[in-house]
């Protein structure tokens, strides 16, 4: 019998630390088909971008179902730092009218960190969506100390209408 409880007394601990491994890595011990998530986009692992005009993102999901009102209350927090307007000045960050479909690092007269300009990916926003998760993850090194908007609804509705108020497609310079 003594033999029983020492076996128990490793086994049971032993037990515990394999599943308290697992839910802390965000596995599951049920049903082993289900799939691992979807690695976060990052600067590194960007891959191929599609480069469209405005107007051809918001006619795509999740853009043409967003909310622009929504879109334009989430932007608020934006411009605490960045302006949108053209020949908008530069703020704590670089004015963002015409940054879709621009490579980044690119905005005249703006200081950047030595992380942006060594990066190399154009602004979309795919890449956008990306980067408001969480700028600091998505490129370490930037100088963008934002936590990031984590519902992916918010980051649809806020990139709508960031396609919106920056798009310089009408501009006679384009």
């Amino acid at each position: 019998m003594k033999g029983h409880y020492r076996a128990a007394a490793i086994v049971a601990p032993t037990l515990a630390l394999a599943l308290t491994l697992v839910a802390a890595c965000g596995g599951k011990t049920g049903d082993s088909a289900e799939t691992a998530p979807t690695p976060l986009l990052t600067a590194a692992t960007i891959g191929e971008q599609s480069i469209l005009t405005a107007s051809e993102f918001l006619s795509q999901a999740p853009y043409a179902a967003a909310n622009l009102q929504d879109g334009q209350n989430q932007a608020r927090i934006c411009t605490a730092c960045h302006s949108m307007a053209k020949g908008g000045a530069n703020m704590i960050g670089p004015n963002l009218y015409g940054f879709f479909g621009k490579q980044v690092g690119t905005v005249a007269g703006f200081g950047y960190s030595k992380a942006i300009e060594n990066a190399d990916f154009v602004w979309t926003p795919r890449v956008l969506d990306a980067w408001l998760v969480q700028p600091g993850r998505f490129l370490p090194g930037n100088r963008m100390s934002f936590a990031g908007v984590g519902d992916a609804g918010d980051r649809a509705d806020l990139i709508a209408f960031l396609l919106t108020a920056t798009d310089d497609s009408n501009d006679d310079n384009n």
